[in-house]
């Protein structure tokens, strides 16, 4: 099922955008390639980090509180630090974004 999120006009290049859906908080990021990524707001690190609110650079963020670099394409946190984050698939279609759960 899609959901409509967000507009893809009013989504900031290269900054995070934090939605909730269905109780379930996800950060969002336009791409300089204008890709549209979406995973799950948190850091896999025990004690967590707002990953929209992260530094975004190509198709990475890095988590605002430990500087872990996650991939935004699988949600793989890159070596030597360990560990997975949730993704989602995206679907723009005009300036409509949706998610898929």
């Amino acid at each position: 099922m899609e959901i409509q999120i967000a507009y893809y006009s009013q989504l900031p290049e290269r900054r995070g955008q934090a939605i909730t859906v269905d109780g379930l908080e996800i950060a969002l990021f336009r791409l300089t390639n204008g890709e549209v990524k979406a995973i799950e707001n948190k850091s896999p690190h025990p004690k967590g980090g707002v990953l929209s609110e992260g530094l975004v650079s190509g198709d990475f963020v890095y988590c605002p509180l430990y500087d872990w670099k996650i991939s935004l394409q699988d949600g793989i946190v890159q070596a030597p630090d360990k560990g997975v984050v949730r993704t989602f698939p995206v679907l723009v279609e005009e300036d409509f974004v949706y998610i898929r759960l």
